[in-house]
């Protein structure tokens, strides 16, 4: 499979940098603000648009569009799949829950456990607020599993494995747990932190490729942000854990 050619600068969306491309999926690594797809409240100039525009190359009548596959939220960064084909995005999400998911989140505080599982059901209200509840059936089941690689007095580095992909779900564990993800003004993130953008990352994802069935991974570069705000923190505490 060839690299991502080199694309010419009309080409290149703001915000988003290609990791991959070859005739089934385009790979990217999405900063935080940009919006995956359109929502109903929502600015139109998203990463699915953005693909959609580059597979164009600038042909008003092009009927070729980017499929989307998994979402990351506004103010998350990190890898996000999308496949050029229905059938490719059909296989992908079918296939989904075999793919590994790492993240990486700075969340308040020090967790008393440094490693563990974080399970319940997750519920959306009217106001978008997603949390969990006590009936299983009034949700959809979200498990999160995590191992804290760094830590001060004031907060922790957590890698973090996605084994399922509920809507805002780590923000939610993390936040019912009394560590909500430093800068997640949503779910309780205290303003004392002066947090310049939501600490998480979507790493790493690896998924069998919809064509060939060739196990594929991809990294999005930790953000500088991150060893910034943590300081302290480096690539080797993150690799270790």
């Amino acid at each position: 499979m060839s690299p991502v050619p080199h694309i010419p600068a009309r080409f290149r969306p703001h915000g988003i940098t290609f990791l991959h491309e070859d005739r089934d999926v385009i790979v990217i690594d999405k900063a935080a603000g940009i919006l995956t797809t359109e929502a109903l409240y929502g600015d139109p100039q998203t990463a699915h648009a953005a693909v959609t525009a580059y597979l164009r190359k600038g042909a008003v009548r092009s009927s070729k569009c980017a499929y989307l596959v998994h979402r990351l939220d506004r103010e998350t960064s990190g890898v996000l799949l999308f496949a050029k084909s229905e059938e490719a995005q059909i296989r992908l999400k079918e296939n989904w829950a075999a793919n590994e998911k790492i993240y990486l989140a700075l969340v308040e505080g020090r967790l008393s456990e440094k490693s563990g599982l974080f399970e319940s059901a997750l519920a959306e209200d009217e106001t978008y607020f997603v949390h969990s509840v006590a009936d299983p059936a009034a949700g959809k089941w979200a498990r999160t599993q995590y191992a804290v690689c760094y830590e001060t007095e004031r907060m922790s580095a957590v890698k973090i494995r996605l084994l399922t992909g509920r809507k805002n779900q780590i923000r939610v564990h993390f936040s019912e747990a009394g560590h909500p993800v430093i800068g997640d003004w949503k779910y309780g993130a205290s303003r004392r932190f002066r947090a310049p953008r939501l600490f998480l990352h979507a790493q790493s994802l690896a998924f069998d490729h919809p064509h060939t069935g060739e196990r594929m991974t991809f990294e999005a570069p930790v953000p500088a942000s991150f060893w910034t705000f943590a300081e302290g923190f480096t690539e080797e505490d993150w690799r270790r854990a």
